[in-house]
């Protein structure tokens, strides 16, 4: 089961911690139940090769540049749209989104915080993104929840969420 919520105005008390401004920016929310138990579902958010694996959504290919699992670390990464799609879409160069991560939080095996910067030129991707994700024991497994807050104004909401939902579908590959 997939659950989606988008908007323009992040959601209240999600993401940021209790006492501070509400970002403003549009926001998704993706979570899907994975039959698998939560520590190996975390470990594949902080393993370099598993990003690889799961994270590039759909057809496209990513390259891990630097990669440091620890609170204030991060990693740099590239995603590449595949040679199939006619049109140059990419933020970072016509065909790569280069992000770099932050790990803010780092709760294992229930809580992850990322701050997302995308390397780009063009001032609608530039500002930090934030990615919180949940990891909560339900009937059937555990639900990875993704929530995207204060999304630079040349992402949609709608584009981040279809992004989002076929990275957690492919997550959900490795463990079922």
């Amino acid at each position: 089961m997939t659950d989606t919520q988008t908007g323009t105005d992040a959601p209240t008390g999600t993401g940021a911690p209790t006492g501070m401004d509400t970002r403003t920016g549009g926001f998704t929310r993706v979570s899907r139940v994975i039959n698998a138990r939560a520590a190996d579902i975390y470990a594949a958010f902080i393993d370099p090769e598993a990003l690889l694996d799961w994270l590039p959504p759909g057809e496209m290919t990513g390259a891990i540049h630097a990669f440091d699992a620890r609170v204030g670390g991060g990693y740099r990464m590239s995603l590449y749209y595949p040679p199939s799609e006619s049109a140059d879409r990419g933020k970072t160069s016509a065909r790569e989104d280069m992000v770099t991560v932050r790990f803010v939080e780092l709760t294992p095996p229930s809580r992850i915080v990322e701050a997302v910067t995308f390397h780009a030129t063009d001032p609608a991707f530039l500002g930090e993104m934030t990615v919180v994700v949940t990891l909560t024991l339900v009937l059937g497994g555990i639900e990875v929840a993704m929530l995207c807050e204060n999304l630079p104004p040349g992402i949609l909401p709608a584009d981040n969420e279809a992004g989002s939902r076929l990275s957690l579908e492919q997550l959900a590959s490795r463990f079922e």
